[in-house]
């Protein structure tokens, strides 16, 4: 059941991220009635949205097509074509979403990809407002332990290497990346601001590293909340503790902006996860209430375990509610 806040009461709530992790977080705060605001990552690029990106020049369609298809209004028989996939054998349409296709056809239409989800936005109801970080494709880099360096996603991804830090840089070589002030004005302006969960390295940091999205992270008056992954991912946090991956956040960004982590304590079975499925999964996230509180945040722990389709994931629910006790100052502790 939906709870209503009386209008005036309505909380900001700005959530930040990326990949599969960012809608499930959407969907338990689309029950309330909040005021919210998707910020979304554009350096993927890989799948459909990589050849599209590639072929069309234009930013990475696919995390907004999940974030779009989860707040849409719309009947689910729409979000389950607009999801629709197409099949091995279907030559060049092969791996496309039909969602990604449409989303580049608006985009072409409508002269770029904001407008473009503006105008989505309208015709699919769509609850809250949805932003890419920046209006023009990024580039992931990534400098390893051992010294090199790497561009790309899907190729830092893959490397399954110890990453020390990574930046973006913009197709205009000329210019740093800038968020619009869109993105800008919602970090300002929220109540509360949601870092993941995600992967660390290609689905938050993306967006933590845009320059002036990092101010705005520095400067707002918001709660900054990280939601602590449940599971490692190979070669890139294998070992992390939670508290070591919110210092990467906080050294990214420059400076401590991270305010509450909310931890996972429900405890992953060792014969659940399909490992060859989910092959970029390694250990679970040891938990480290100390260290988050050493770093000046406050650690919100609570069991937010989903076991499905033999995989462990944040159960959306109960971080909405906790996320709405944020927002409303309640204690949660």
């Amino acid at each position: 059941m939906t709870k209503a806040f009386p209008i005036q009461d309505q909380k900001k709530i700005v959530v930040i991220g990326g990949g599969s992790g960012q809608p499930v977080i959407l969907r338990g705060l689309k029950r309330f009635e909040v005021d919210l605001t998707a910020i979304i990552t554009v350096a993927d690029d890989g799948g459909s949205s990589g050849k599209l990106r590639d072929y069309l020049k234009m930013v990475p369609p696919g995390d907004i097509r999940n974030v779009m298809a989860e707040l849409s209004g719309l009947d689910q028989d729409f979000t389950d074509i607009f999801q629709y996939r197409f099949k091995e054998g279907d030559e060049f349409l092969t791996g496309h979403a039909l969602g990604n296709l449409f989303i580049a056809g608006v985009a072409e239409k409508e002269g770029g990809i904001f407008p473009a989800i503006q105008y989505l936005s309208k015709l699919m109801k769509i609850k809250g407002h949805v932003y890419p970080v920046v209006n023009e494709p990024l580039e992931l880099h990534a400098r390893f332990s051992d010294g090199t360096t790497m561009c790309g996603e899907a190729e830092i991804t893959a490397a399954h290497k110890r990453i020390e830090e990574v930046w973006v840089t913009s197709s205009n070589v000329n210019a740093e990346p800038r968020a619009s002030k869109e993105v800008v004005d919602a970090i300002l302006d929220a109540d509360v601001v949601v870092l993941g969960p995600g992967s660390l390295y290609t689905s938050i940091l993306p967006n933590v590293v845009v320059p002036n999205v990092a101010a705005a992270l520095r400067a707002t008056r918001a709660k900054v909340v990280y939601i602590a992954n449940i599971m490692t991912q190979k070669g890139e946090t294998e070992s992390f503790s939670d508290g070591d991956h919110l210092r990467v956040i906080n050294d990214h960004a420059n400076t401590q902006i991270v305010d509450a982590v909310i931890m996972n304590r429900g405890i992953v079975p060792e014969d659940y996860i399909d490992w060859k499925h989910w092959n970029e999964l390694s250990y679970q996230v040891a938990s480290d209430p100390d260290e988050v509180s050493a770093q000046g945040a406050v650690p919100i722990i609570g069991d937010l375990l989903e076991l499905r389709d033999d995989g462990a994931f944040h159960d959306g629910n109960v971080v909405a509610e906790l996320l709405m006790q944020i927002a409303n100052n309640n204690d949660v502790n």
